[in-house]
């Protein structure tokens, strides 16, 4: 029978201790933004606010629900994560599936793998990706926030050494029976592959809905501005322009409360999500990471 030693239960509550202090660490920001947003604006403006709202006010929602540009940015990150992330499980899919086979099976394996790896180690640089972007007719469009991040050489990696965990029994037997690779593919690697792949969803979810440099960077038009460029004008260059705030409402809303309201709704769809991913992102991490 198996007795945990002294130092191990002692190791066991500091761990347990640090990480309850790092979680309310990471929370507590996000109760504050939450609390300021909900807050009237003299309180906001005089900063009197914790992590409970002063003065209950919903003006700030009001105020950014009522925003056509804001909105519209939302629409836009939906639409890009949504596509995105479709686009980035396809191209993962197909890439991880022939990469996971023996050098037999599969020649030249081993030059490809080292291509896709080569690419995460050295880039062009920004000014010659730009060009590239520009030269191909992706400038101000909304292709530009979608394509240039489909290919993800560690979701390949990833999906890769989970597919190697598979057992070579299933596929042996798929291909007995007939079916080609692309069957073998879609119908025995696919349905066991869910961990996986809810991990490389989130991830792939995740960068596309907090992405702001790219929209930043190649749309000229704020109109096409994906939610979190959006955010990233009005927080942090503080450009309320596209708020259209009339001197009426200045008297009941202000600037830090509409902020604060925009960045919560900007974080709640990822929030939402992650609860329902969660059993799949921690197993999805480890299963293919050890082989026997």
């Amino acid at each position: 029978m198996y007795y945990k030693t002294r130092g191990y239960r002692v190791f066991s509550v500091l761990n347990t201790c640090f990480l309850i202090i790092l979680a309310v660490m990471c929370i507590i920001p996000l109760v504050h933004v939450l609390a300021v947003s909900f807050s009237a604006k003299s309180a906001a403006d005089a900063n009197l606010v914790g992590l409970w709202p002063k003065q209950f006010s919903l003006e700030a929602y009001k105020k950014t629900i009522d925003n056509p540009v804001f909105l519209h940015s939302i629409w836009i990150s939906v639409q890009r994560t949504v596509l995105g992330t479709a686009l980035t499980l396809l191209i993962t899919f197909l890439a991880a599936y022939p990469l996971s086979k023996e050098n037999s099976a599969f020649k030249g394996r081993t030059i490809y793998s080292w291509l896709f790896v080569f690419t995460m180690v050295f880039n062009g640089g920004m000014i010659p990706f730009y060009i590239v972007i520009q030269k191909l007719g992706l400038m101000n469009s909304f292709w530009v926030l979608v394509l240039p991040g489909a290919v993800n050489t560690f979701l390949i990696i990833l999906m890769l050494n989970f597919f190697r965990g598979v057992p070579k029994e299933l596929e042996e037997a798929a291909l007995i029976d007939g079916a080609n690779h692309f069957r073998t593919m879609f119908s025995i690697y696919l349905p066991i592959s869910l961990p996986s792949i809810a991990t490389i969803a989130l991830f792939s979810m995740v960068f596309h809905w907090n992405s702001w440099f790219d929209g930043l960077l190649y749309m000229n038009n704020s109109d096409k501005f994906p939610l979190a460029t959006f955010l990233q004008t009005v927080i942090i260059q503080r450009d309320m322009s596209s708020m259209s705030i009339n001197p009426k409402e200045m008297e009941l809303i202000s600037q830090t409360t509409v902020r604060a309201a925009q960045i919560f709704i900007g974080a709640a769809p990822i929030l939402l999500v992650y609860p329902f991913l969660q059993k799949y992102f921690v197993k999805g991490m480890t299963l293919g990471s050890v082989k026997e």
